[in-house]
C-alpha cells in the first residue's frame, strides 16, 4: 500500500506545478504587457516578464513581445520542471499571452 500512496502523492505534486507553470506564465505575460504600454520599446516588456518569475523557472524561460497598431501583446513561454523546480524539465512548455492597448503621452 505504501508504493500506492507515494506514486499518488508524486504525481499530485506535479499536477501542482503544472498548475503554478500556467499561473506563472500568465501572471508574467500581464506583467511584461503593462511595462511595455506604458514604455518605450520591447526591452523593458520582455525584462518586466523575466523579473517576475521565481529564479527556478528563469532557466527555461522565453518572453516575446511585439507591438502592432497601437496594441502591444506579450506572450511567455515556461518549461514545466519534473517534480524539483530548476531541476531538468519536459519538453513540453506552458504559454501565457496577455495584450493590451498602448498608452499615449
Amino acid at each position: 500500500m505504501t508504493p500506492l500512496i507515494i506514486i499518488t502523492l508524486v504525481l499530485l505534486w506535479q499536477c501542482v506545478l503544472v498548475g503554478y507553470t500556467f499561473s506563472l506564465a500568465g501572471n508574467a505575460a500581464d506583467e511584461a504587457v503593462r511595462a511595455g504600454t506604458a514604455s518605450e520599446g520591447q526591452a523593458a516588456c520582455e525584462e518586466a516578464g523575466l523579473r517576475h518569475l521565481p529564479s527556478a523557472w528563469e532557466g527555461g524561460a522565453s518572453v516575446e513581445c511585439g507591438a502592432s497598431g497601437g496594441y502591444v501583446t506579450a506572450d511567455v513561454h515556461l518549461e514545466v520542471p519534473v517534480l524539483f523546480p530548476g531541476a531538468i524539465g519536459f519538453p513540453f512548455t506552458v504559454d501565457g499571452h496577455a495584450g493590451a492597448v498602448q498608452e499615449e503621452d
